[in-house]
């Protein structure tokens, strides 16, 4: 664990969000030293504990997702459908400096938690929601979830192969992208109040939104020119070459050839300097205007010789290239090891496992991991005892279910 106090440190952050987007935001502050104190409802918790891959533990069994995604949080159980559940989360919003709900709009208001009661409570309240299509406008109240979000963004539509039909990526990227969002408007509207003297305010990410603000020039070129961009495979749009290729061992590569002297680097690497001294292909528009060729010369040279020597002979020239790296690719990867992005931590039975390093890196207040996602309900007593309540209070909610 680092010595240095984090730039998070004392910053109070309440999550009721639940799955992904919302409960990696607050995972991201708390990475860097916020106090995160996560609300779950009692005996069931966030659906996340029993997603992916399970380990038996005290509560049964837990995701191995739920020990990352829930790393540095508090887990307190409050019914919130119970009036003193309901006391209790306006007692913990009223010293909160960010609240974080990922719920469908309007779920907030029917609790007794919406905007306008938590902002009377706490004026300088900062407020994340992070929902399918944002607190506003026809298809608020919908239900959304990351897919819904990739989609309507435009992800989908430009991903996979002109002759199939769209794919997904293998993650929940819609989610994690709104996370991301959410976490940098928090910061910002944290620094308006405390920086330039401003109130709290509201943060409203909604997935469609922030998967579309991540879509590069897909507005202007159809809005100027009627482009519609399609899928084109593993081929980057309108910038040659970046592609995939397949070994003669059977490994499949990318190489990013796209800058001008880096195009002509590999032509030379590859013994064509017929290409690399085209005049036509000195320029990006030169090169896609003659895509196929040039792909079909890489892939006959890629094809030929096994992954080690491509990659050696691509590092050589300063050409980009890389692995499609499985996870065991990166168990065994000097780089990925170097940079600490696999930490060592321990499972609640003490056995050792390894979670993703954090991101991005501080060289003077750098995030780190205090403890892996808690188990249900964990620190409800600390916290309670913390607002006042007695251990006979703490007997009484439980036996009412408020807790």
């Amino acid at each position: 664990m680092t010595t240095v106090e984090q730039p998070l440190a004392g910053v109070k952050v309440l999550e009721f969000g639940t799955l992904i987007a919302g409960p990696f935001c607050s995972r991201i502050l708390a990475e860097f030293g916020a106090d995160v104190i996560k609300i779950e409802a009692p005996g069931v918790g966030d659906p996340l504990r029993k997603w992916r891959k399970l380990y038996p533990d005290g509560d049964g069994e837990t995701s191995l997702w739920w020990f990352v995604q829930s790393r540095n949080k508090q887990s307190v159980t409050l019914n919130l459908k119970h009036p003193e559940g309901l006391e209790i989360a306006r007692k913990l919003v009223a010293e909160a400096d960010i609240v974080v709900e990922n719920f469908r709009p309007g779920v907030m208001e029917k609790l007794g938690l919406g905007w306008d009661v938590l902002s009377d409570t706490n004026p300088g309240l900062v407020m994340v929601r992070l929902s399918g299509f944002g607190q506003t406008g026809p298809m608020a109240s919908q239900p959304g979830f990351g897919a819904i979000g990739e989609s309507m963004g435009g992800l989908r539509y430009v991903t996979g192969f002109a002759d199939r039909p769209p794919v997904k990526t293998g993650i929940s990227i819609g989610d994690s992208i709104a996370a991301l969002w959410g976490a940098i408007g928090a910061l910002m509207a944290l620094r308006h109040r405390e920086v330039k003297g401003g109130k709290g305010q509201v943060v409203d990410v909604a997935l469609y939104e922030a998967v579309f603000a991540m879509m590069e020039s897909l507005v202007p070129e159809f809005d100027v020119f009627g482009f519609v961009r399609e899928r084109t495979g593993n081929v980057m749009p309108g910038i040659t070459p970046s592609n995939t290729h397949t070994t003669k061992d059977g490994k499949h590569l990318i190489i990013g050839a796209n800058g001008d002297t880096i195009f002509k680097r590999l032509m030379l690497a590859i013994g064509r300097k017929d290409l690399a001294d085209d005049p036509q292909l000195s320029s990006n528009a030169g090169r896609d205007a003659r895509a196929k060729e040039i792909y079909a010369v890489i892939d006959a040279w890629v094809g030929s010789n096994e992954a080690d020597t491509v990659l050696r002979t691509a590092a050589e020239a300063q050409v980009p290239a890389s692995r499609i790296y499985s996870a065991a690719d990166m168990f065994d990867d000097p780089q990925f090891l170097f940079r600490q992005m696999l930490e060592i931590a321990q499972l609640p039975d003490k056995k050792e496992f390894l979670i993703p390093g954090i991101v991005p890196k501080l060289s003077l207040t750098p995030g780190e991991t205090r403890w892996i996602g808690p188990s249900l309900g964990e620190h409800t007593d600390q916290v309670l005892k913390r607002l006042g309540y007695l251990p006979d209070d703490l007997v009484r909610l439980r036996e009412e279910r408020a807790i």
